[in-house]
């Protein structure tokens, strides 16, 4: 089991000015998670990730014993025969994989982020705490909601809600109501700092348990959606799936499922994470907050999340997409509104946004694959008044945002959304890969203080950070070289080998 800290008792809250309370967030952190993090590091720039995952102590039968007695997991892994079919109509001859996707609506709260938040209220109530707080604009609130309300504990939600002007998206206004339906206090909060220090001193005055979407507990939660995946294409189809796709935000959606495919011996199965692409947008800007329709799985949390994952509010973050990741498929918001109709039309499946983000891509995806192929949508997510494409595309109308039909491929985020005026339209766009482990190598050695810190102050890395560095971006060893080359760091003996 990982290391347990004193939590503290939630009482004794010092000086409250947003730098004092900043300048204190490892050690509220860690009260709040019961997680010496200090344990993991090495000094410089690896940290030991995979005992990080190890330490959380529950197997993958035992994560699904546990989900099982809350009714989390298990959920139908269903063909969309017809969706397929229309994608062989628009593909050439021979092409066309199947496309299935898990209803992950099935879950308590409606999203796969049950399993998430099931984990980190097992963990909870093991070390004794009263209640349970997590920061998000998402469905995970209502996940720790509900999974909170089975467990007995308290329950508090920040969320994002506004921008300074006090408008809010009506998908996010969906998802407070759901946290207060299911016995949550909800904090509104608006976009910016306010957030992450309001949260910080929640947690110091409550001593409740962080149930954090970054947790090793979370990741832990999403394995069995991955072993899931496995186990019911051998019982269908006779193999495991060819490709699986995640809608990526923060990452441990892909982490988690990834995890749980390898585990279930899917070594073959290739991971895409899929995203809308909303370049040029902010996330951290007032102005930008309501210029966008969807507020998970999006570039705007994809990329940077992807890069540094560390910023999370954990000192380090167990979801890793780029050591899971083959590829990262980015659609655009008008494919995702055009998927959401196709999937309530011809499958009667009234599902969205967030899992449709990821069915634009294995619809675009599948047009270019052999017909044997099998491309699995590892989630759905329940729908309601403030998701739904109307109120989505009139809020946009609202904040002056031209909706249009043509090719999407014209949409300018922020300014434009541009449904496809043909299904042949959607299409998947690739993102660069290779800057964006560029980038993570990059913020891994400035997480550590810059070049001249690593090694400890010698500007010098070892095996041991290039190793590291290596799985993380799912390169090899003359890339990370090359990059930290460029970056100013040098290599000891053992870390200047090349192994061929």
């Amino acid at each position: 089991m990982m290391t347990i800290v004193d939590r503290g008792n939630g009482t004794s809250v010092g000086d409250r000015s947003y730098d004092a309370v900043m300048a204190r967030n490892g050690a509220i952190m860690r009260a709040a998670l019961g997680v010496d993090y200090a344990g993991y590091e090495s000094g410089s720039i690896a940290f030991d990730y995979d005992r990080l995952m190890g330490d959380v102590g529950y197997t993958v039968d035992d994560v699904r014993e546990a989900q099982r007695r809350v009714g989390v997991g298990n959920t139908p892994l269903l063909e969309l025969r017809r969706l397929t079919a229309l994608a062989r109509q628009c593909a050439e001859d021979g092409l066309g994989a199947r496309i299935f996707v898990k209803d992950e609506q099935t879950n308590p709260s409606g999203s796969y982020k049950d399993r998430r938040a099931s984990m980190s209220i097992v963990q909870a109530r093991e070390l004794g705490f009263r209640g349970v707080a997590a920061a998000t604009s998402g469905n995970y609130g209502a996940a720790v909601a509900s999974q909170a309300a089975m467990a007995g504990l308290k329950c508090v939600i920040a969320q994002e809600c506004y921008d300074s002007a006090r408008i809010g998206q009506p998908e996010i206004l969906e998802k407070m109501r759901k946290c207060e339906a299911l016995g949550a206090e909800v904090m509104q909060l608006s976009v910016g700092p306010e957030l992450f220090y309001s949260y910080l001193l929640m947690l110091e005055e409550t001593g409740y348990f962080n149930a954090s979407l970054y947790s090793a507990y979370g990741i832990a939660g999403v394995e069995p959606l991955g072993v899931e995946i496995v186990e019911q294409c051998h019982s269908l189809l006779g193999k495991a799936p060819e490709h699986v796709i995640a809608t990526n935000a923060g990452g441990g959606n892909l982490t988690g499922t990834a995890r749980g495919l390898r585990i279930a011996g899917a070594h073959h199965t290739l991971v895409h994470g899929a995203s809308v692409d909303l370049h040029g947008l902010s996330m951290a800007s007032d102005h930008d907050f309501n210029r966008k329709s969807f507020t998970t799985g999006h570039t705007g949390f994809g990329m940077p999340y992807a890069t540094d994952p560390d910023h999370s509010d954990v000192p380090r973050s167990a979801a890793r997409p780029l050591r899971y990741m083959d590829d990262y498929l980015l659609v655009k918001q008008g494919e995702v509104f055009a998927m959401t109709e196709l999937l309530a039309h011809l499958e009667g499946m009234e599902r969205g946004p967030a899992g449709n983000t990821s069915l634009a891509a294995a619809f675009a995806l599948a047009r270019t694959r052999p017909r044997d192929e099998v491309i699995v949508v590892q989630e759905t997510e329940y729908t309601g008044a403030g998701k739904h494409p109307l109120a989505q595309l009139s809020f946009a109308r609202d904040m002056g945002i031209e909706v249009r039909l043509g090719d999407p491929d014209d949409e300018i985020p922020g300014r434009s959304i541009v449904l496809p005026d043909h299904p042949s339209r959607i299409s998947a766009r690739y993102a660069d890969l290779e800057r964006m482990r560029t980038s993570y190598i990059r913020n891994a050695v400035d997480h550590v203080g810059g070049a001249q810190a690593v090694g400890g102050g010698t500007g010098i890395a070892s095996a041991v950070d290039v190793d590291y560095l290596v799985a993380e971006t799912r390169t090899d060893e003359r890339f990370v070289r090359r990059t930290l080359t460029n970056l100013g760091v040098g290599f000891s003996g053992n870390g200047a080998v090349i192994r061929t």
